[in-house]
């Protein structure tokens, strides 16, 4: 696992980075944790940004845009949390804070179709238009920095209820009333893992793998370190066969046809960890030890390369303990025989 896995779980901050504590304080104490989110609350989502930025080993600067990303508002949200940019530029410094606020002001869907359609890091930056204000001038490290917390971003908060919000994304779209469409409307919705946003995020990182070394950003370990694209249509095969599997529609007279489409759906997409810990659990009921450890060991390291749950029906925390509790019990051959002894499971040892 990634060292600082054990540290994000417990929420240990100060070992992670000795001065985050009282940024965090910081930031909480402008209620954070009382604003609503896409699954969850913004102090929920503003974590798990940071918690992916530190698992891809990205510079100070950069997991400090993550976290606070959004206090301006953006074209998005109206979660203000500081009015005046003073505070934040000394207790961030200059550059981090410099990053807050361009990522909060400039036109960010622009940037997103922008990027996928040139599919490359521009040589002479971005220029991004906005009505009524001067365009946004973007480096080509800029346009780097904001295509990874991009992903960070919506990889973090994105399910099938925003699918329905914003279809197409980041197209041009025609809103939709609430009215006509309610169902779409109510939140949370199944939780439905996203049907169309991981094919977007791998065009959006293939970009990355380019990087020049001198700039001291590491390429994103996802997409097979951003080399790799999610076809639409293996994504949505994909979710809807681990999706039959997870509300049992499929044959139960035997684990044979839920095992067959689990298979398919990491064919599909082999890249989110949520269908192996599945694999893996058939496995073990099984006692095949060898194959439930290969399934929960990727699944692992998939977890700790993302750093966000794509099935977000549990928070990260939860996937990343249930992982570790199939890889041991692989490890020990070892698994209950009765349905009370699952459980019964919770203890993590090492």
């Amino acid at each position: 696992m990634h060292p600082l896995i054990k540290p994000l779980l417990a929420e240990d901050w100060a070992a992670i980075d000795p001065d985050l504590p009282p940024l965090l304080e910081m930031l909480f104490a402008r209620a954070a944790g009382e604003d609503w989110h896409k699954a969850g609350t913004f102090k929920d989502h503003l974590l798990g940004l940071y918690r992916t930025l530190a698992l891809w080993d990205m510079p100070r600067e950069i997991r400090l845009l993550g976290l606070f990303h959004s206090v301006y508002s953006n074209e998005y949200v109206d979660l203000k949390l500081f009015q005046d940019r003073a505070p934040l530029r000394q207790a961030l410094g200059e550059e981090a804070e410099r990053l807050v606020h361009l990522f909060c002001t400039m036109p960010r869907t622009l940037f997103t179709r922008r990027l996928i359609e040139e599919g490359e890091l521009p040589e002479e930056g971005m220029v991004l238009e906005r009505e009524g204000a001067p365009p946004t001038l973007l480096s080509m490290r800029d346009v780097a920095v904001f295509a990874i917390a991009t992903i960070a971003d919506l990889a973090e908060q994105w399910h099938s209820w925003q699918d329905e919000i914003f279809p197409g994304f980041p197209g041009p779209s025609k809103p939709r009333r609430v009215a006509d469409h309610w169902a779409a409307a109510l939140w949370p919705g199944p939780l439905k893992p996203t049907a169309g946003m991981l094919s977007m995020l791998s065009r959006l990182a293939q970009p990355l793998a380019e990087m020049p070394p001198d700039w001291g950003i590491p390429v994103p370990p996802i997409f097979a370190r951003c080399t790799a694209r999610l076809d639409p249509a293996e994504e949505l095969a994909a979710v809807t066969l681990y999706w039959q599997a997870v509300t049992r529609a499929l044959p139960v007279a035997s684990p044979d046809a839920t095992r067959r489409a689990l298979e398919a759906a990491v064919t599909h997409n082999p890249h989110v960890a949520e269908p192996r810990l599945m694999l893996a659990q058939l496995a073990l009921g099984a006692e095949q030890w060898e194959e439930a450890a290969r399934q929960a060991g990727a699944a692992l390291a998939l977890l700790g390369d993302w750093g966000v749950a794509w099935d977000k029906r549990i928070a990260w925390s939860g996937w990343v303990a249930w992982a570790r509790i199939l890889q041991q019990s692989a490890e020990k051959r070892r698994w209950p025989e009765m349905l009370p002894g699952l459980n019964g499971l919770g203890l993590v040892e090492g």
